[in-house]
């Protein structure tokens, strides 16, 4: 069957980051890693912050929310392209890929938000020490949050709804690992001028505006750290943002590098593969920035990890003195 219009295409091939067959264990293997890495690293942050009630700070909270929206934002695309890899299939269903739309824009929205509400919170700690805890209260915290879901919903509400309104060729071929908004709109058959204007001033909007907000915020950091006498001073002050601006660096450059790469190059395999650093490499790397350069963090885990081996081994010895529960046990796993 030759292209064609067609609303409802039941499906999308994606082609993935290579055609070639011999590369695909090897990527199966690498991004099969990755996704573990990441979830197994964020995991770790939220249950340091659920756990350790010194992590119980408004800058733990952001992190431990973070660290949940990166989870979200890999699960959305990484195993639905790990099971192509496994299935020698390329197919997305029309469903599928408009809820791989929906879910990582408004996890990437998320995430956008949730850094420049951890750059206002280091503005407070340094620039406002003394009024911290007056200002950052856990009823604002929460508030921030919220509000960010809530226009984060809302904006993939009215990107995922605009797409639906389009038209797409019978046959349509995705030069991506997964349905990526830029992408699926290039690849309508109907007219999108009205989709690339909100796309764009969308992105001015969610994504320029809490840039704005960092580039503040860091502004007014850098200045209060100038004017601190000391060297030891000045390190302390910066040492408590060092990881977060790293996150920010990491995630900024990664995505300014792809629409560059995109814009340069001219081809959309070269964007994929550069997505890759945003989609899936940053995630991956925020929990390690932040548990490497912060004890709190380090101390939580390893509170935790103490805990945990403390319950295991207490369990162990109740089963030992009580001959009876390993006679019980015994027989209820016989029968």
């Amino acid at each position: 069957m030759g292209p064609g219009n067609d609303t409802h295409i039941s499906g999308f091939l994606l082609l993935g980051l290579s055609n070639e067959p011999e590369l695909q264990p090897l990527i199966f293997g690498l991004f099969h890693s990755m996704y573990l890495i990441t979830v197994f690293g964020n995991l770790l942050i939220i249950l340091a912050f659920s756990s350790d009630s010194h992590l119980h700070t408004p800058m733990y909270f952001f992190l431990a929310n973070l660290s949940f929206v990166d989870i979200c934002f890999t699960s959305t695309t990484i195993p639905k392209m790990l099971v192509n890899i496994q299935t020698q299939s390329k197919v997305i269903t029309y469903t599928g890929c408009i809820s791989q739309i929906c879910f990582s824009t408004l996890f990437a929205g998320w995430d956008n938000f949730l850094l420049a509400m951890m750059a206002y919170d280091r503005f407070v700690a340094i620039c406002h020490p003394l009024h911290y805890t007056v200002i950052m209260k856990p009823r604002l915290c929460g508030l921030l949050v919220l509000v960010s879901w809530i226009m984060s919903v809302l904006h993939s509400v009215l990107q995922t709804s605009m797409v639906l309104q389009l038209s797409f060729c019978t046959e349509v071929e995705i030069p991506h690992f997964f349905c990526e908004l830029h992408q699926m709109i290039q690849l309508a058959c109907s007219d999108t001028f009205l989709n690339n204007l909100v796309m764009y001033v969308s992105a001015v909007l969610l994504a320029g505006g809490p840039l704005a907000g960092i580039f503040y915020s860091y502004s007014k950091i850098i200045s209060s750290i100038h004017r601190i006498s000391s060297i030891q001073g000045k390190y302390k002050a910066f040492s408590t943002c060092a990881s977060h601006l790293s996150v920010v660096s990491l995630f900024y450059f990664t995505v300014l590098g792809v629409y560059l790469s995109s814009a340069v190059t001219q081809s959309s395999h070269a964007g994929a593969v550069a997505s890759v650093m945003y989609t899936v490499v940053s995630p991956m790397l925020n929990p390690f920035i932040y548990s490497l350069r912060n004890r709190d963090i380090k101390e939580a885990l390893m509170r935790f990890f103490r805990m945990a081996a403390v319950k295991g081994t207490s369990v162990l010895l109740v089963v030992k003195k009580c001959p009876n529960c390993r006679a019980q046990s015994h027989n209820f796993c016989s029968s």
